[in-house]
């Protein structure tokens, strides 16, 4: 951070994620070092290679909105107002017994108030941001919709269709639940976008263009269509007998990703703002780096030059050096190419403190939720900055060719994981077409 520069902190996390929905409940799941991967059941998955993911069976969006508001909402904006709500409350900033200052019809409130439901909370709405990414926005629902097309023609359209599935619909559903009015944006920058909603809601505060912003990724693949088009370029795990076993980060037998659906909100505020009001603080969103490899729509450059720059410049704008890093939280997708590769850009980035930062990947917790990933690790580092520990990566057995650095794996049964102070840590982002991003986050504690 620059002399006189606005620092940004994280003060709420709303995660709604296979592994659990809020805060302890997701603090829980990665404790449990067990993976929530399971065989499909959003839909017939028989005529695919894959045939698994990591859903979220136990979400009901009545209970974080009213039911008329999730009647005319897709999957990923309901995903995305119960994480705006969790992050709201556990911020301090959300008063869900309070009531709201709208009718109970689900119509849009007033500034400051949240629909029935979600209750009151405590920012500027002027003063506030809503960024978000999504790499798929509605695309399920467009699915379904084409389908009742298909049977019964034009009279069976839902005449929300256009405001329910474009990518933008999620953050503006927040926006006008909650009465807020600052700069509103969504990125579709595939893999990256979750992050890439952070980073650049982290600099309109640093800014000075607002003093809060809710961000992070939302998003719900899991419709045939969608599925099949990542089965189709063979990305995905066929471990179908054994589910909870096939997400395998950096392991010789991995074989692809494991998709997943959720959705990740952080509330960030102004440091100052958020010390005056006596907030909890997880973390601080001390850096940011963004650029494009220029290299392939579904491929790492393989130098993997572009991305360790960006790692470079999310530590330059922290104002820390690759010595100080503790850890790193890896994008980590579980594909041959993308982990060996993801592998040597660490090194190339950390150079000679690479072999002493103990570096993990979450996904098996998660699965791999496209838009949503990057804001939900992101979320998991702030709670190994904030506890103490760093979870286990899941399925790790042996390092496969290329993967040489100090990875936490979960061979140590119940003490799985590794404690230890975390001051500066890294998560990485990378997506279709090149899409690098990478957030240094470090201790409140630290100066």
């Amino acid at each position: 951070m620059r002399e006189g520069e606005r620092s940004v902190v994280v003060t709420g996390l709303g995660p709604v994620t296979a592994s659990g929905i809020g805060v302890e409940a997701l603090r829980s799941g990665l404790r449990a070092a067990r993976s929530p991967v399971r065989t499909l059941t959003a839909f017939d998955a028989s005529p695919f290679r894959s045939r698994m993911a990591a859903e979220i069976p136990d979400f009901e969006p009545s209970h974080f909105m009213h039911p008329k508001t999730a009647g005319r909402t897709d999957r990923f904006v309901q995903l995305a107002l119960a994480a705006a709500r969790l992050a709201l409350e556990d911020a301090g900033l959300g008063d869900p017994d309070a009531v709201a200052a709208s009718g109970d019809d689900g119509s849009a409130p007033l500034p400051g108030a949240v629909e029935p439901g979600f209750g009151r909370f405590d920012l500027d709405p002027v003063r506030t941001a809503v960024q978000l990414g999504s790499a798929m926005g509605g695309i399920a629902h467009a699915e379904n919709q084409l389908r009742t097309f298909l049977e019964r023609g034009a009279r069976g359209l839902d005449p929300r269709l256009a405001t329910t599935t474009f990518a933008g619909a999620a953050s503006c559903q927040i926006a006008v639940r909650l009465g807020i009015s600052g700069p509103n944006s969504t990125n579709a920058m595939s893999c990256a976008a979750g992050t890439m909603a952070i980073g650049e809601a982290a600099r309109l505060i640093r800014d000075g263009v607002v003093d809060a912003a809710l961000a992070g990724g939302a998003d719900a693949p899991l419709a045939p269509v969608c599925y099949g088009a990542f089965a189709a370029l063979r990305a995905m795990s066929t471990r179908n007998d054994e589910p909870h076993r096939s997400c395998r980060p950096f392991d010789a037998h991995r074989d692809g990703f494991v998709m997943g659906e959720g959705s990740c909100i952080l509330v960030l505020e102004d440091g100052g703002r958020a010390r005056s009001r006596g907030a909890r603080i997880y973390a601080e969103v001390a850096g940011y780096g963004t650029n494009n490899d220029a290299h392939h729509m579904a491929a790492p450059r393989p130098d993997g030059v572009m991305a360790a720059e960006a790692i470079r410049w999310a530590l330059q704008e922290a104002g820390r050096e690759a010595r100080e890093v503790d850890h790193v939280n890896a994008h980590a997708s579980s594909t041959a190419l993308n982990d060996r590769t993801e592998s040597s850009i660490i090194r190339k980035a950390l150079g000679a403190r690479t072999d002493d930062v103990p570096v993990t990947g979450t996904k098996p917790y998660h699965g791999h939720a496209l838009g949503a990933s990057g804001a939900m690790e992101a979320a998991i580092v702030c709670l190994s900055i904030a506890d103490g520990w760093i979870p286990p990566t899941l399925n790790l057995e042996s390092p496969g060719d290329g993967c040489d650095l100090d990875y936490v794996d979960g061979s140590d049964g119940p003490e799985a994981g590794r404690r230890g102070r975390v001051d500066v840590a890294l998560t990485n982002s990378f997506g279709f077409g090149g899409i690098n991003a990478v957030l240094c986050l470090t201790s409140p504690d630290v100066g």
